[in-house]
This record gives structure tokens, C-alpha cells and sequence, in this order.
């Protein structure tokens, strides 16, 4: 109900403009149906409407620098995400965000990897977040590190699509092939979405072979190449 949601929330918000949660929503509502440019626009003049930005509105910085991300703006997503730390250090949600970004795109990699430990420290039994941190190890080739985390991620959340993939692609790194195979079963079972489920059964016929393997190499590049020349950002390792 996707519409009758939008349409109610919109009229909350257009009688309340300050009211976070309702903006927050609203949203969210739109991010669901992939209306991100939509959901930006909406944070953004609330955003824009507020005199002094404070610690509570870290969750509204937060949900603008997601769809930015998902705009392809990671610039001004990036400036979202530190100013929503400047607010409020520390929180668990953001610290895992960027920080997981930052090791994906090969940039920032020791604050990276120093923002994901303290999110888990913070929360341990969060799946998602220790999830990012075993991959995180897996994108710096630390990989019996990666089987560690991602094993304890399986078992927080056993139900996640990427994460069984994410710890199969590790088993296989440490020469756990059987197990890695398994896991992929595992994953497809769990109802990932089209993308990810093509690059499963990819995985299932042919293993992590060279030509995935530079496939995802050639893709990382391009985002490194992406993020350098937007942000000047280099890697910290």
C-alpha cells in the first residue's frame, strides 16, 4: 500500500513540518519503492528548515546521505554521514555505513576498519553490522579473520541472503570449498534478490573462478576511480 502510505504521510508532514518521525517515514516509504531522488528531496527541506542541527537529527543526515548513496552523490552522502558522527560520535548505524563504504571502495581503509570495530563493540549481537565487518576483512584479503566474523554474523542472522553468500565466498578464499558450495545453497534458499541470485548460481556451476574474480576487481576499480576524483580521498593502508 505503498501509495496509500505516501499519501498519508504527506499530509502529516505537510500539517506538522517539524515532526521528524513523520519525515523519516515518509522517507522511508519512498526508499522502499526505490524513490530515492524523491526521499532526498523530501530530507532535504526538512534539512533545510531547521535553525541549529542537534544530536537527535543525526537519524535525518542519516537517511538523506543513504539516498544520496543510492543516487550515486556519495559526495554529499559522505558529508552527511561525518556530520551526523560530529553529532552524534559514535553511533553504531553510521560508524557501520560508511565505514563498511569506505573499505568497499578501497578508501580510508584503517578508519574503516577502526569504525566497524567499534560498531560491533558497541553491537555485538547485530548481524548486519558484524556481517560488514567479516566482509570488510574479505575485501583486505584477511581472510581466516573474514570467516571468523562472518560465521558469528551467520549465526546472529541466519536467515540473510548476502550474509550465507558473503561467508561461502569466504570459505572458499581459505580452501573450504565444500562448505563455501553449501553456503551458496544456503543463500539461494534464502530468497536473494535477482542480482544476487545470478551470481550465486554463477558460483554454484563454476566456484569463484578468475574471470569473477576480475569482474569484481574491475568493478572495485571503477568505484575507487569514482570516489578519488569526487571526494580527492586516497587509501589510508
Amino acid at each position: 500500500e505503498v501509495d496509500a502510505s505516501e499519501s498519508m504521510l504527506r499530509s502529516v508532514t505537510e500539517r506538522e513540518p517539524a515532526n521528524p518521525t513523520a519525515t523519516l517515514a515518509l522517507a522511508g516509504t519512498l526508499m522502499r519503492a526505490d524513490r530515492y531522488d524523491e526521499a532526498a528531496v523530501t530530507l532535504d527541506t526538512y534539512i533545510k528548515g531547521i535553525a541549529q542541527l542537534e544530536r537527535r537529527h543525526w537519524s535525518i543526515l542519516y537517511r538523506r546521505a543513504i539516498a544520496y548513496d543510492n543516487l550515486k552523490r556519495w559526495p554529499e552522502a559522505e558529508a552527511d554521514f561525518l556530520k551526523a558522527l560530529e553529532l552524534f560520535p559514535n553511533q553504531p548505524q553510521v560508524l557501520n555505513y560508511l565505514g563498511y563504504t569506505w573499505v568497499d571502495m578501497g578508501i580510508n581503509l584503517d578508519r574503516g576498519l577502526e569504525m566497524l570495530n567499534t560498531a560491533v563493540d558497541l553491537r555485538p549481537n547485530t548481524g548486519y553490522i558484524v556481517d560488514s565487518l567479516g566482509w570488510a576483512h574479505y575485501r583486505l584479503e584477511n581472510y581466516e579473520d573474514a570467516v571468523q566474523h562472518l560465521e558469528e554474523a551467520v549465526l546472529l542472522t541466519p536467515n540473510d541472503a548476502t550474509i550465507i553468500d558473503h561467508l561461502g565466498d569466504a570459505y572458499w578464499q581459505v580452501g573450504r570449498k565444500l562448505e563455501a558450495r553449501y553456503k551458496w545453497s544456503q543463500a539461494l534458499d534464502a530468497e536473494p534478490d535477482d542480482t544476487l541470485r545470478t551470481t550465486i548460481e554463477e558460483k554454484l556451476k563454476d566456484g569463484l573462478t578468475i574471470n569473477l574474480l576480475k569482474k569484481a576487481e574491475l568493478e572495485d576499480a571503477s568505484a575507487v576511480e569514482g570516489a578519488t576524483k569526487a571526494t580527492g580521498n586516497t587509501s589510508a593502508n
